[in-house]
């Protein structure tokens, strides 16, 4: 196995950890067999180093040597770009055109952020890896191809598993090996060494005093974060060497050009899988319309218990009334004539209830079908008939709204 150091040297690698030494070690292991490699870190940590070696160290080093970013193609032409396609295989195609993958015949291809491949490519970079088989665009034809595939990202791979975002069977495929390179917050021992070297650089390119840094601005450069890793490091060293006069550099000047917002962990946001389906949003209104349902009928019955409290009230006073008149000697007959009165009083109350009480009463609640019918009709009609203008209107897509419509022969208001 060829000296590490000659590796190092080699392809720029600034650093003695441990981590990253068993790292490449690995990498100049696996360079003598044609296995899938899958290399994974943090964005910055110089993953595109590792291919190179492998590449570099292996039976196809006099072949080509392709390295492709897979986030950075638009997923309408990541086929034709990966495998090629076919002269009017689609608009713009005046011509036939070979892909990666049969000009890298006998070489290596590096896929750079393989986790951004949309799941259709997925599937024909499956079929590659399986028996090396692939088909342009456009055409019937297979063809065949003898390349050696390393992949990178920086996502959490089981996390887009489970998302759907990326297929468990192409995972397997291409990490039959894995190498993983430590952040930078990981390898504090290597990075003052990493700025003295991009300093140097720098101070050759722009023809410039090397920058140069005491202990104190070591260790602040040591206990920073560093999510951007070795590229955002590199990027600072490029800022000091062309910014500051003073070539020594004190902790404050370091600090101020260390962005503090930086200064965290990144995080891995996972993103839940959108449903824009039909009847999940349908469930979601019917759940508002319904909760507003309740609460105006908790309002009714509310207002109905204040007028029936109001009612008992006016009902007591006059019993109250009568009373005293009992105790003032009234004659037997005005007595009885109060007490017809409030007896009229009382049915009358009861009749103004039960008459309330009835506007209270609402036909039976629609079905969930009746009232997405319901919706659909009262929106065909405010939009007249327009399907696109009705479908903006209920959230859904034109094609959606088409298929319910036929669904629930509603044709006759759709002109």
């Amino acid at each position: 196995m060829k000296d590490l150091q000659s590796i190092k040297q080699r392809h720029g690698i600034i650093g003695n950890n441990n981590i990253l030494n068993r790292a490449l070690e690995k990498a100049l292991r696996v360079s003598a067999t044609d296995i899938s490699v899958l290399v994974t870190g943090e964005s910055g940590v110089g993953k595109e180093s590792i291919p190179k070696i492998i590449h570099q160290n292996s039976q196809r080093k006099h072949f080509k040597y392709i390295a492709v970013n897979c986030g950075a193609i638009p997923d309408g032409t990541i086929d034709s770009e990966l495998f090629g396609h076919e002269k009017g295989a689609f608009t713009g195609a005046t011509s036939s055109r070979s892909g990666y993958f049969e000009v890298a015949d006998g070489g290596t291809i590096f896929l750079d952020e393989v986790g951004e491949l949309p799941l259709a490519t997925q599937v024909r970079l499956l079929r590659v890896l399986e028996n090396g088989e692939f088909i342009k665009v456009g055409s019937s034809k297979v063809q065949k191809t003898n390349v050696r595939i390393v992949a990178a990202t920086n996502l959490k791979i089981s996390d887009a598993i489970t998302n759907e975002k990326f297929r468990e069977d192409l995972y397997y495929r291409l990490s039959t090996v894995e190498i993983n390179l430590p952040p930078l917050r990981d390898r504090k021992e290597d990075i003052p060494l990493l700025f003295r070297k991009f300093a140097a650089d720098f101070a050759e390119k722009y023809k410039m005093p090397k920058l140069k840094i005491n202990e104190n601005a070591e260790k602040i450069l040591q206990n920073y974060q560093w999510g951007g890793n070795v590229r955002q490091l590199r990027n600072i060293a490029e800022q000091l060497s062309i910014l500051e006069q003073d070539r020594l550099l004190s902790v404050d000047t370091i600090q101020n050009y260390l962005p503090k917002s930086l200064n965290q962990l990144p995080a891995l946001i996972s993103e839940k899988k959108s449903n824009s389906d039909f009847s999940s949003e349908r469930e979601i209104l019917y759940k508002v319309l319904f909760d507003m349902k309740s609460d105006l009928n908790d309002l009714k019955k509310l207002t109905l218990d204040l007028m029936q409290d109001g009612n008992s009230r006016k009902t007591r006073e006059k019993n109250q009334t009568l009373i005293e008149k009992i105790y003032k000697n009234e004659t037997s007959e005005d007595i009885e004539n109060k007490s017809l009165e409030i007896k009229k009083e009382k049915l009358s109350i009861e009749k103004d209830k039960y008459d309330y009480a009835e506007t209270i009463v609402e036909e039976e609640p629609l079905s969930l079908l009746d009232k997405e019918i319901e919706m659909i009709k009262q929106a065909l009609e405010r939009s007249k008939g327009k399907r696109k203008k009705a479908a903006d209107e209920l959230g859904i897509s034109e094609r959606t709204l088409y298929r319910k419509i036929k669904q629930y022969d509603l044709n006759e208001l759709d002109d």
